[in-house]
C-alpha cells in the first residue's frame, strides 16, 4: 500500500467517528472558540505524552484513538476558522461532511508536496516527535492569538491546523503498520 492509500485509510477511520459523533450531538462544537479548540488538542497531546512517559494509562482511550481525536478537532479549527462567527449553528450532516472533505483535501495535497520534498522522513520519526511537533504547533497558534491573529512572516493559524492533521495522519499510519 502506498502513501496515499494509507493516508486515505487513516483519515477515513477519523472521519467516520467525526460523522457519527456529529448524528449523536449535531455541531455542538460549534461553540469552541479557536483557544478551545486549542486546548481540546492540548489535552490530547499532553495525555499521549504523558502515556509515553510513564509506559503506562489508567484510562480506556488508547494512543490511536488520541490521535484520531487531534487529527479531528484540527479540522474543527478548520471549519470555525471558515465560518468565523460567534452564532452558535447547527450545521446539517452532509455540510460538516462536505466541510471536512475541503480541508482533509487540503492537508493531503500538502502532504504530497511536503513529501515530494522532503522524501518521507516522517516515516523514520518517532511517535514522541509527532505529540512534540503538535504541542510546539499548539504554542504557536497560542502566540498568534495572543498577537490578534497577526503574523510578521510566519505561517497562520490554519497552516498550524494543516501540519497537526499531517502528523496525526502520520503518527496513525505508523501505528497501524506497528512501527509505533
Amino acid at each position: 500500500m502506498n502513501t496515499n492509500e494509507q493516508y486515505d485509510l487513516a483519515i477515513q477511520s477519523c472521519e467516520d467517528i467525526f460523522l457519527k459523533k456529529t448524528k449523536d450531538y449535531g455541531t455542538s462544537w460549534r461553540v469552541y472558540r479557536t483557544i478551545s479548540v486549542v486546548d481540546q488538542i492540548y489535552i490530547k497531546a499532553k495525555r499521549i505524552r504523558t502515556i509515553q512517559e510513564k509506559k503506562e494509562q489508567k484510562i480506556g482511550d488508547d494512543i490511536l484513538s488520541e490521535f484520531k481525536g487531534i487529527l479531528n478537532y484540527a479540522i474543527i479549527g478548520l471549519i470555525q476558522l471558515d465560518i468565523n462567527d460567534d452564532e452558535v449553528e447547527d450545521l446539517p450532516v452532509a455540510e460538516v461532511e462536505k466541510r471536512y472533505n475541503e480541508k482533509v483535501s487540503i492537508a493531503k495535497k500538502l502532504m504530497q508536496d511536503k513529501n515530494h520534498d522532503y522524501g518521507e522522513a516522517w516515516r523514520e520519526m518517532s511517535q514522541e516527535s509527532f505529540v512534540d511537533l503538535t504541542l510546539a504547533k499548539l504554542l504557536r497558534i497560542k502566540q498568534i492569538l495572543l498577537n490578534d491573529g497577526k503574523t510578521l512572516m510566519s505561517e497562520g493559524i490554519d497552516a498550524n491546523y494543516f501540519d497537526i492533521i499531517n502528523y496525526s495522519a502520520f503518527a496513525l499510519i505508523l501505528i497501524e503498520e506497528g512501527k509505533h
